[in-house]
């Protein structure tokens, strides 16, 4: 199975029903709504999936995109995904994907400063408010930036301490919850990923 990113770029799709890709309309919402900010940034996809949302940032100038997926499989796919779209662009070495849970590799890795933080759990599993907390204590996020939820529109989650809902926007199942930090939770300015 493949699907397409903006620009009519195919990538692969993992097999079975491991993943759940981004319907191609949130896709296109999420990068129009953050297009100002996409030259030049650091994004980082957390619960990755395919990378089809790693892949638009990187498509539309962002300067570095990592991903953080837990399946092995589904992170070989969305590493030749973002692999397949950087070499077309002429942009080797500004993307990876890391194959771990993600809480865990938030709390252990080094935190860096990101720009966009883009999460999209598997929307049962409660994950939510346990990356708003890990995003937050770590300072991923630089001044500034944003953390965008994909969640099921029936059942949004709470919005963590620390942080304040921007903007919800609805697109049939799928809602965008747009997050800032309510205080002090942001990385230095000068972090790196």
């Amino acid at each position: 199975m493949s699907l397409r990113i903006s620009g009519g770029r195919r990538l692969r799709s993992p097999l079975g029903e491991v993943a759940r890709p981004t319907t191609a309309r949130v896709r296109l919402a999420v990068i129009n709504r953050l297009a100002p900010r996409l030259a030049g940034c650091h994004w980082l996809d957390l619960c990755c999936g395919s990378g089809a949302m790693a892949c638009e940032a990187l498509q539309h100038g962002a300067a570095l995109v990592v991903g953080v997926e837990r399946d092995r499989r589904v992170a070989a796919v969305a590493r030749a995904n973002l692999a397949a779209v950087a070499a077309g662009l002429g942009a080797g070495g500004r993307g990876r994907v890391e194959a771990a849970e993600v809480v865990g590799w938030l709390g252990r890795s080094r935190p860096a400063g990101f720009d966009v933080i883009y999460v999209d759990p598997p929307y049962a599993a409660g994950l939510y408010g346990a990356i708003g907390d890990q995003v937050g204590r770590g300072q991923w996020l630089r001044p500034g930036g944003t953390m965008v939820w994909e969640c099921d529109s029936r059942r949004p989650p709470p919005v963590p301490e620390g942080w304040r809902l921007e903007a919800m926007r609805r697109y049939g199942s799928t809602s965008l919850l747009f997050l800032e930090t309510d205080r002090g939770v942001q990385a230095n300015p000068e972090a790196r990923a």
